[in-house]
């Protein structure tokens, strides 16, 4: 079977269908883009795809939320000894680290193997990373598991909205991409409620985190049967496989094949104009050639994202909504590590001091108050998925980043009248002994927590993973790698810099500078962040190619916010 990191983008027989596909379909694309554009709903077979793929989100969700109980219940288990605060800090920080190594690879893996091979390499990795936590028997055996998962965790954070994105019509593709987030706001759910469950029983830890590895494997045997990225098989020469996909993409049938038509001669026309412009930017006239084992097709991908300015703007755009999804404080709460009486508040900090705060308001369980910001971190995703594809991209940010900075700068006023220790003790409400004033400003704290939560799902916790539209094909799975890269790596430092802030420059201060950094967030979208609602995926280039492209976008109609 020919490598397709070096075969030729299009192959002779595909460029003379192309040339007659220009001549029969270029003058019926406004049409075929309209009859594309008045698409109702999904068929069976993209809603197929989306919740098998989705699952990858679901097991994203489950691990990310689940080692909370794992941590409190391992007890002794681990090396015959109570875990340390570094075991935890180690425990913890290994899934993130290994998904921000694992990002960027998988970017080149994706575009080399293909996106659909790259999430059943995933799942290979989150039934192994599963089983070897449920069995191991020690401290380091542990971290290695968490470790292995987390390059589950990396790559398929990276392909599976890359894989829906490609595979949806225009219409639906902001919310086919927000299903598989809302997949893992699930995930976080049903982890918290079997962690609940579970951390009674002795041992249930193993369980808990050994059940990951169920719907891995569903995951696996469905997968396995649905069909490749069409855009990817373009890319690979194989435009006749790429048509059959489309075909079950639309529905079949004689009224589908015209569109069909349509918008395969858009993806091989993109992929024809981005291998002349790379032969005429590097002189060689057959790609990928200068290196062996592929590695030339690879390094010119890299050259083409850092060397083309529209390529540039895409992946500044998408930096930048990956580095504000994480920035803007939303570990704060993601959803608690650890309980009280714990040792460590390494990674998930503040989750100790709303623990705190939910005990003052009359919750007993942190588990459970995990479970209501999980709830409503769902709940506000629903929103999103509904409003995606009507409001647009930008306009979301544009209105929801204002709801998050209201909850941030409520919950730095409250924090000035509640004393939180960074270590365990007591808290303190400014000095007042009356029973309502005590719980007034941690009621305040709570509510603005959940104004927090509701303006981050509704927006950049989702538009953020709309990254894969903005790039061309030849580009998209490494620039996409990179921005991903991003959210870990910013999610690293959050997790890192969080209690050194909020022993610095306490809470106050803290929440204050993450509403400044929401702040800017919210003038870099209005300033760099066009509208891409509605638009084919090869319809995008040509908005950021001479600019950021955000005014021409608006006139299209994508969006109607100037800012």
């Amino acid at each position: 079977m020919e490598d397709a990191a070096n075969a030729p983008l299009i192959r002779e027989d595909s460029a003379e269908h192309s040339r007659d596909a220009a001549l029969d379909f270029e003058h019926d694309e406004d049409t075929a883009e309209l009859k594309e554009s008045e698409l109702r709903h999904p068929n069976l077979f993209v809603w197929t795809l989306t919740f098998t793929s989705g699952i990858s989100g679901l097991l994203f969700g489950y691990d990310t939320g689940v080692i909370s109980a794992t941590l409190v219940s391992i007890g002794s288990d681990l090396s015959h000894r109570d875990l340390t605060t570094l075991d935890k800090s180690l425990i913890t920080s290994c899934t993130s680290l290994f998904a921000l190594i694992a990002s960027p690879t998988t970017g080149m893996l994706a575009d080399w193997l293909g996106r659909k091979r790259v999430i059943l390499l995933a799942d290979v990795l989150f039934v192994a990373g599963s089983v070897w936590q449920s069995y191991t028997q020690s401290v380091w055996g542990m971290i290695a598991g968490r470790g292995v998962v987390g390059l589950a965790v990396g790559g398929a954070s990276l392909v599976v909205p890359l894989y829906i994105a490609e595979l949806s019509p225009s219409p639906f593709r902001g919310r086919l991409v927000t299903l598989s987030i809302l997949f893992i706001t699930i995930g976080q759910v049903v982890s918290y409620i079997i962690g609940y469950v579970l951390s009674t029983h002795a041992h249930g830890w193993r369980w808990m985190v050994g059940l990951g590895a169920l719907p891995a494997a569903i995951q696996f045997l469905i997968l396995a049967v649905l069909p490749e990225s069409p855009r990817w098989l373009v890319k690979s020469g194989r435009v006749d496989e790429a048509r059959r996909v489309l075909d079950r993409v639309f529905g079949g049938g004689q009224h589908t094949h015209k569109m069909v038509d349509g918008v395969l001669w858009g993806i091989e026309k993109e992929v024809m104009e981005e291998e002349e412009a790379t032969r005429q930017r590097t002189g060689r006239t057959t790609p990928g050639k200068r290196y062996p084992l592929g590695l030339g097709r690879i390094w010119e991908s890299w050259e083409e994202l850092l060397g083309v300015a529209g390529n540039r703007r895409a992946l500044a755009i998408a930096c930048m909504l990956q580095a504000l999804q994480q920035l803007c404080g939303f570990v704060l709460s993601r959803g608690l590590r650890e309980t009280p009486d714990t040792d460590t508040r390494k990674q998930n900090s503040l989750m100790y001091f709303s623990a705190t705060i939910f005990a003052l308001v009359g919750f007993s369980s942190p588990t459970l108050t995990s479970l209501a910001i999980a709830i409503t971190n769902f709940l506000f995703t629903l929103v999103a998925l509904v409003l995606i594809d009507r409001v647009g991209r930008r306009r979301i940010l544009l209105y929801t980043i204002p709801v998050m900075i209201i909850g941030l700068v409520l919950c730095s006023f409250a924090f000035a009248f509640v004393n939180v220790a960074v270590h365990p003790g007591d808290v303190e409400h400014g000095g007042n002994d009356d029973a309502l004033q005590g719980r007034l400003w941690p009621m305040t704290i709570l509510a603005a927590m959940v104004v927090y939560v509701c303006g981050y799902a509704t927006g950049i916790g989702n538009v953020a993973w709309q990254q894969s539209e903005l790039f061309p094909l030849s580009v998209r799975s490494q620039g996409s790698g990179v921005a991903t890269g991003m959210n870990w790596g910013s999610n690293f430092l959050v997790g890192l810099t969080f209690l050194p802030m909020m022993e610095s420059m306490t809470p106050t201060g803290t929440f204050a500078l993450y509403a400044l950094i929401c702040g800017l967030g919210w003038a870099a979208v209005w300033r760099m962040y066009p509208e891409t609602k509605g638009l084919k995926l090869e319809e995008i280039r040509g908005v950021l190619e001479h600019g950021w492209g955000v005014k021409a976008s608006l006139r299209r109609g994508a969006g109607s916010v100037e800012g």
